[in-house]
Parts: C-alpha cells; structure tokens; sequence
C-alpha cells in the first residue's frame, strides 16, 4: 500500500508520543512530527535533543512500528543562522526522518538559494532532505518560485513539498510539474478544499490552519495533481478539520476517507 503519514497539523493538540501512538492505532504507517513550533500559538514539547521526551519517543516509534517520515519546521528568515538547525537536524535523524519541512520566510531569494544549500550540507550527512514548501502568504510563494530555488542551491538533496491546498491557492497546475526528477518531489502533503479560494490573505491562513477537507470531499483537481507527481510517493495527511471531533476520531476520519479515495482513483 502507498504509505500514508499523519501530519502534526491533522491532531496538533496531541504530543508527539500520542500522535505516534494515534497514528498506529489508526493504521497509518508514517507520522510527521512538528519538533519545532510554527506559529507562537502551537504547543511546544522539550523534542529536540537528548530529552527524556525524545528517548521515549524513539522509543515509541521503535515498538509501534510507525516510521517518521518527515520533521517540521524551519524557517529561512533575514536573521537565521543555519548552524543553529543542527539540534533539530540530529535529532530528526536519531528518530529516523528522512525529509525536513522548510519555510521561505526571507523577502531576499539569493540568501533563502544561499541558506537552503547551507542546510542542505548540514542535513547530508545525516541522510535529510530538506523540501521547500511553497505557501501564498510566504515569500516563496508557488512552485514556480520554490523549484527555482532549489535548483539555484545546486544540491542534489533538496526538494519542493507539494501541499494540495497551497498549490492551488498559489495558482499552480499539475503539467508545472511535468519535467521535474522524481527526486525533487519525495513526498507530498494532500487534503482537500473548496474548489473557491479565499481573496484575502487571512482566509487563506484560516482555511489552510484550521478549515480542510478530506480527499474526494472537496474541489481541489487531486487526481490531476497526484497523476503528475511521482508515482507512489508517500502521502502526509495534512487535514485540520473544523469540527469538534477527538484528535483519534479526526486522523481515523482522514485515513479512511483518503483510502476510499485513492481506490477510485
């Protein structure tokens, strides 16, 4: 089966230790973890370094079965200091992660091109691959922009994270991809969303936060977009659903709705 990897984003009210758990309950054979916070609102867990919380965390995956497909988030911002993602990096790596989620946030693009290879020769010899993840509201804001960085970088280990919902916001289509080395596009993040988008920056934030749909339940061209992206590729379930439904409740709702809609398919 294609594996499917439940996204910090889908249940992130639980811990790491509970959204592995959640995950193998559900049937999922992946998760994402959001070891660095996104916004000043999310939780935060003492999940970087030798933590008792990142011991039991290797632990938990080790015992579940579940692999960690991915980490998440660093932000390429005018003041970053790369070397200061190395904490993150190692500890991505002793838990197994193969990609690392990154944010352009720096109006400059040659230093976002010059700060992406950076982390690239530091994610290597780990066996990471940062993917750039493009978003409307970022300074790398479609996939146009963002392939045309990690091109620039010249790294052979940097990709482009495709998230359904952004890509579409951001105006792109499925042929933009055609031509692009399927191992540029390891993995991608998918859900679905009314077919109308939003006209202001903050409905973009609030539906892409906290208002997605699952697969086949919205309006995004998802079958145009998975035929064009490489085949088999692991599928991160990056869902927040605007309901009051449990964390476990959501992630089984998610998982059974994509693999409805990937039979179809």
């Amino acid at each position: 089966m294609r594996p499917l990897s439940l996204a910090a984003l889908t249940v992130l009210e639980l811990s790491p230790i509970e959204m592995v758990r959640c995950a193998a309950a559900c049937g999922y054979s992946h998760v994402g973890l959001r070891l660095v916070a996104a916004t000043p609102n999310d939780p935060r867990w003492d999940s970087v370094g030798d933590t008792p919380l990142v011991r039991e965390l290797d632990a938990a995956l080790r015992d579940s079965g579940v692999q960690l497909l991915d980490i998440e988030i660093l932000r390429l911002e005018p003041e970053t200091r790369v070397a200061d993602f190395m904490p993150v990096l190692e500890t991505g790596a002793r838990l197994g992660a193969r990609h690392v989620l990154v944010a352009g946030n720096d109006p400059d693009e040659s230093r976002t091109v010059a700060r992406l290879a950076a982390l690239a020769d530091l994610a290597a010899p780990l066996r990471l691959s940062p993917c750039l993840e493009p978003m409307p509201w970022t300074h790398v804001r479609d996939f146009t922009q963002a392939w045309r960085v990690v091109q620039a970088t010249g790294s052979d280990n940097v990709g482009v994270l495709v998230d359904a919902i952004h890509f579409d916001r951001g105006g792109n289509l499925p042929q933009q991809l055609r031509g692009v080395p399927p191992s540029r596009l390891p993995y991608m993040q998918l859900c679905d969303a009314p077919a109308t988008r939003p006209d202001t920056v903050e409905g973009l934030l609030q539906q892409a936060r906290l208002a997605r749909l699952p697969p086949g339940e919205g309006g995004l061209d998802l079958v145009g977009l998975l035929r064009a992206m490489p085949p088999d590729i692991p599928l991160s379930l990056e869902v927040p659903l605007a309901d009051t439904s449990t964390a476990q409740q959501r992630a089984q709702r998610v998982y059974d709705a994509t693999r409805r809609w990937l039979h179809l398919c």
